[in-house]
């Protein structure tokens, strides 16, 4: 096991690590923190953005110490800020330079060390070691680590043990390869030094670009940590999860999905956008889990699905729904008054009166959902309409239209489809003998939603009810947000569905969201599904987060990236702003766009560089032309 209660939330009893003013872990609330974007050695810039990032609810500031000089300049920056009235902590945040986070330890409330390269260089070399090698390795290791952890020792400096996926070192790669696994021994590694040397204010994280590894990677070191005793909190992140309604909804299934388990007690969102808008995005995710001990437990089951590795729960194919399937979206117009070819626009159709035909996009859905209503029009040739069953009972021949039952109807009408019968049920409906009747029909997809306040908790156990009943009968959840904030909306509905498909669990999804535009719903559905690497149907961009070591706008390139390749589906573009992730990164992109110096850009084909010191002014005309290279190019329609 790698959490307290798979079924009903029990947030795991991580010890208290006291940063400056603040407690991480323990019973302090989940902390909202941050990175500011400015060049550190810019005093006066580094404070003003602190400062807006205080406001907006930061509660840790990290900023970046590439160097002595930098590392340095904090104690100017830590005055500054407490001049103006502003006391909250700040991070270090040291990678290739153990000297400067030496420095910074002495100086400021928290250091952050990436294991990946605070004493190795990468260089992408497969090293045969031996055991005894291995272990010279990790002598030279604590030779060179142990004295920053005696300074905070001394001085009362917490640290956070920050693994990257996109930075571990060659060392680790040879042996454990580009894993979760691999992920966890780097951090454990470090941790058993602090724990030599009885120094025991540490925070840890996991961070990856790809939501599967980042949450199998946090999950692995809790089940590890458990294991031997240890109980340190963790810090969550999504890392170059990138900008806008992307990164959000990325940012909210790999976080959420750990917060659902009880795990996590700091956050920071990863935006490819100014510091500060990262902080309500978090608040949002945090205040999901505020009392929310208070709910009762849900039914409880043995869980019987690995959640260290990615495997789909079987079902059979119905159509285009289950088996091999991608999963399917569907979306819900039952609430208009009148439904016409213009209704379908947002979700991905639009009909051309001129040329007498439709035009889909790559989000355009798989089926609408019109409950009473009734289509008087020719529909696209791909998709399918779902009515509630009495009303599709009036029109059994319609083309492409299928009924939606209540278990009542379903279990009571003679009269079925002969390809597909949709189930509307609720998790407190679908009782044993009901799953016995429902598991017999090869037509059967269950259409699933659940009013219990553990929403992810109650879904899943009834998923882990159908597997036990060897049920497999594919199920699209239904989920029903009320409110009139895109962001909340977004990331909810992210987190409730997202924890869901992390997990294997899921044929589909329908989410109904009445105050919020149609075209945003259908967006987030896609969206979901892409962040959960189950449907890829658009450009992923791999973008990171900007801070002081960037060597160029990052929001701007990406912007301009991104206008020029958003109609490349299924292609994955890292967008970084120095090396020290980025060409870790580049192993789960297929191009990438890093910079590695003032106005020069390197580009990459996976991890491989392919053309150094590009000037920044040609570098996104050299990318696509490397996109051609390699046969991934298609024009825009």
């Amino acid at each position: 096991m790698y959490c307290v209660d798979l079924f009903q939330y029990k947030r795991f009893p991580s010890r208290a690590v006291k940063v400056g003013s603040i407690g991480i872990g323990g019973e302090n609330p989940i902390r909202l923190q941050s990175m500011t974007t400015v060049d550190t050695m810019d005093t006066e810039g580094t404070v003003t953005e602190s400062i807006r990032m205080i406001d907006a609810g930061c509660e840790l500031v990290r900023i970046t110490a590439p160097s002595k000089n930098e590392a340095e300049n904090l104690a100017n920056i830590k005055k500054m800020l407490v001049d103006k009235g502003y006391n909250s902590p700040l991070v270090a945040d040291i990678h290739f330079t153990p000297n400067a986070a030496e420095i910074a330890a002495k100086l400021i409330e928290k250091v952050r060390v990436n294991p990946g390269n605070y004493a190795d260089k990468k260089k992408f070399e497969e090293i045969d070691y031996t055991n005894e090698t291995y272990q010279a390795e990790l002598e030279r290791i604590e030779e060179r680590f142990t004295p920053l952890v005696l300074i905070c020792k001394e001085h009362g400096t917490a640290m956070r043990i920050g693994t990257n996926h996109g930075s571990l070192s060659d060392r680790i790669l040879s042996r454990y390869g580009d894993t979760p696994e691999g992920m966890v021994e780097s951090a454990m590694e470090f941790l058993r030094i602090c724990r030599k040397n009885d120094f025991h204010e540490i925070v840890i994280s996991m961070k990856a670009s790809n939501t599967l590894v980042m949450v199998q990677a946090y999950r692995l070191l809790m089940k590890t940590m458990m294991d031997e005793g240890m109980n340190y909190p963790l810090h969550l992140g999504v890392t170059e999860a990138g900008d806008g309604e992307d990164g959000r909804i990325k940012s909210a299934v790999g976080i959420g999905t750990l917060l659902e388990d009880g795990i996590g007690d700091t956050i920071r969102v990863s935006l490819t956008e100014a510091p500060e808008f990262e902080i309500p995005v978090a608040k949002i995710l945090a205040d999901r889990y505020h009392n929310r001990s208070l709910y009762p437990e849900t039914t409880r089951r043995d869980y019987n699905i690995n959640p260290f590795s990615y495997q789909r729960r079987e079902t059979s194919e119905i159509n285009n729904i289950g088996g091999k399937h991608a999963p399917v979206v569907i979306m819900d117009l039952s609430n208009r008054n009148e439904i016409n070819p213009s209704s379908f626009f947002g979700a991905g159709y639009q009909y051309s009166v001129p040329m007498d035909k439709w035009n889909l996009s790559d989000l355009a859905c798989d089926y609408i959902f019109i409950g009473d209503q009734h289509i008087q029009f020719d529909i696209p040739g791909t998709l399918g309409i779902i009515q509630n069953g009495a009303a599709w009972l009036k029109n059994t021949t319609a083309i492409r239209t299928y009924p939606c039952w209540s278990i009542e109807q379903y279990l009571a009408s003679a009269k079925k489809h002969d390809e597909i019968n949709f189930i509307q049920v609720q998790t407190q409906e679908l009782t044993d003998g009901i799953v016995d009747d429902i598991k017999k029909d090869p037509t059967a997809v269950i259409l699933l939603s659940s009013i219990h306040p553990l929403q992810v908790m109650d879904l899943r156990s009834t998923y882990l009810q159908l597997m036990t009943a060897n049920c497999k009968t594919p199920v699209i959840v239904h989920t029903q947000y009320i409110t009139d904030s895109e962001d909340v909306f977004m990331l909810n509905s992210a987190v409730d569905q997202g924890a869901l498909f992390i997990d294997g669990l899921g044929d589909g999804l329908m989410i109904t969201a009445q105050n919020i535009a149609l075209q945003r719903v259908n967006s987030t559905a896609f969206g979901i599904l892409q962040a959960t690497r189950t449907r890829i149907s658009k450009t992923e961009y791999i973008s990171c987060p900007s801070c002081g070591r960037t060597l160029f706008d990052l929001q701007e390139t990406t912007a301009k990236i991104r206008s020029r390749t958003s109609h490349l589906k299924g292609i994955k573009i890292g967008i970084m702003g120095c090396i020290v992730n980025g060409p870790g990164e580049m192993a789960d992109a297929d191009y990438g766009y890093v910079g590695t110096g003032p106005g020069k850009i390197t580009l990459y084909k996976e991890k491989t560089v392919v053309k150094k010191n590009v000037p920044e002014v040609e570098a996104v005309d050299e990318l696509i032309a490397l996109i051609r290279e390699h046969g991934d190019w298609v024009e825009p329609a």
